[in-house]
């Protein structure tokens, strides 16, 4: 197996992929066949073939995406579910509104996982406590009323819905803009059946951090950093090229001091800046800003959000550790490699050669550090690796306390370096190359694409 690994330069090392690699052959960038452009942080390919390229979400209908759920509800309890497909929205703006409409506090509001915004998307809501009949009928009458999103089933269930309750997700992706699309479908289905062989690099995807605005994981390392003003001010100001004018001119007006101009100027889309800066406001009437003003405008939002930047950040960092260690080998164990089974649990006490089995029949597979305060790092050359990352962006594991917002802190964890796919296939149709395939929970699709589109994949 080849694997491409771009390094700083635009040079592109090409290496066999095995733990004690042959000697690496050095090409700069520009000689590939495919242009090699990255993901954040996301630098390593582990599929030789050359890229189908073509582009995705030219509509949200060719980007579908449903949830495989860990609870099915039962048709009785005191909560109510409601199985929802929507259309270009957030997981969290479907809440709000829900919550808005039912005047209720989203706290009570509970789902397994953030679905993309542009897609078509199918997912289990839960509402807690809503035990009597004239509350289920008050859900039941909000069919149709939110916007953009309907309610396919709506049922009671015994038991709360939290974040990560689900087994995986499935896609049904439509690839367009390509130039000779049965080629492209070959090439993509010889991909897929690499990847269900030997896994998929476990990347973060740009959704994790935003797109276009890309600033989620500079909020998450103003907050390692701990400094709350930067933090607040990273969100809400620093103005870019790819927004709106109207957007631009509020974010200025908050970098040059003028809350209420910016308040002003904000569009429906800073629905969350509008939170915090309202906060922001209220508080400069008392007197000069500290940081329990910003600290006070951080907790304005809501707490899938605030937990989001530390997160990101961990997530940026993740990118790089796993381009790293996928470099090594996406298959293949690497002395001092930390090994996780299929329920996330360390495997101790292996021979490398039970752990080689295990890894390539997917009952296991090495780790790298989501980074926090109490992660370990592996040993041998992949903890140095590990350790190397925070060096060279001068933090430490314990930065990752955030003393002013502990809660917002990590003590970190160890995170599969791939994952699987299955279910994959591709298939010509007239406006494109279909993929279909189905991922675990926590997985990104889009590393799946980048494989068979050898491309940024958004």
């Amino acid at each position: 197996m080849l694997s491409y690994f771009v390094c700083p330069g635009g040079v592109v090392w090409i290496t066999h992929g095995t733990a004690d690699p042959i000697p690496r052959v050095q090409i700069p960038a520009r000689a590939l066949l495919f242009s090699v452009i990255t993901m954040l942080n996301a630098n390593t390919y582990v599929t030789a073939q050359e890229g189908i390229g073509g582009t995705i979400r030219n509509q949200y209908e060719d980007f579908y995406v449903e949830e495989i759920p860990e609870i099915i509800p039962e048709g009785e309890g005191p909560n109510v579910y409601i199985w929802i497909e929507k259309l270009g929205r957030t997981t969290l703006d479907v809440v709000l509104d829900i919550a808005r409409d039912l005047h209720i506090s989203r706290k009570r509001m509970g789902f397994a996982g953030m679905k993309d915004k542009k897609a078509i998307t199918k997912q289990w809501i839960c509402i807690a406590n809503m035990d009597s009949e004239e509350q289920l009928n008050q859900v039941k009458a909000l069919d149709g009323n939110i916007y953009k999103t309907d309610f396919l089933k709506i049922v009671r269930g015994r038991k709360k819905l939290r974040m990560g309750q689900l087994k995986g997700n499935k896609f049904k992706i439509l690839i367009k803009d390509l130039d000779d699309i049965d080629n492209s479908a070959d090439i993509a289905n010889e991909v897929l059946k690499e990847l269900e062989s030997t896994g998929v690099p476990n990347y973060f995807g740009w959704q994790r951090f935003g797109k276009p605005r890309t600033i989620t994981h500079l909020v998450g390392e103003a907050l390692v950093e701990n400094d709350l003003e930067k933090a607040v001010a990273r969100y809400i100001g620093n103005p870019q090229d790819d927004e709106s004018e109207e957007n631009q001119k509020a974010r200025q007006a908050f970098d040059d001091g003028n809350l209420e101009e910016s308040l002003n100027l904000m569009g429906k889309g800073m629905r969350y800046e509008k939170m915090m800066i309202k906060e922001l406001i209220r508080d400069s009437k008392r007197g000069e800003l500290t940081d329990k003003s910003y600290m006070n405008a951080l907790h304005a939002l809501p707490k899938p959000l605030q937990r989001m930047f530390v997160h990101a950040y961990q997530s940026y960092l993740f990118n790089e550790a796993v381009s790293n260690r996928v470099e090594m080998g996406i298959n293949t164990y690497v002395e001092g490699d930390i090994v996780i089974d299929n329920e996330e649990h360390i495997v101790h006490d292996k021979t490398p050669e039970e752990f080689q089995e295990l890894i390539e029949t997917f009952q296991a597979s090495p780790t790298c550090p989501l980074y926090g305060t109490k992660v370990p790092f592996a040993g041998g050359k992949v903890g140095e690796m590990e350790e190397n990352i925070l060096k060279n962006y001068n933090i430490t594991k314990q930065d990752f306390e955030v003393p002013k917002m502990p809660r917002l802190g990590s003590h970190g964890l160890r995170r599969s370096m791939r994952f699987k796919v299955w279910d994959a296939s591709a298939i010509a149709t007239d406006d494109g190359v279909l993929c279909e395939f189905s991922i675990d929970k926590g997985s990104y699709a889009t590393a799946v694409l980048r494989e068979v589109m050898k491309k940024d994949v958004i």
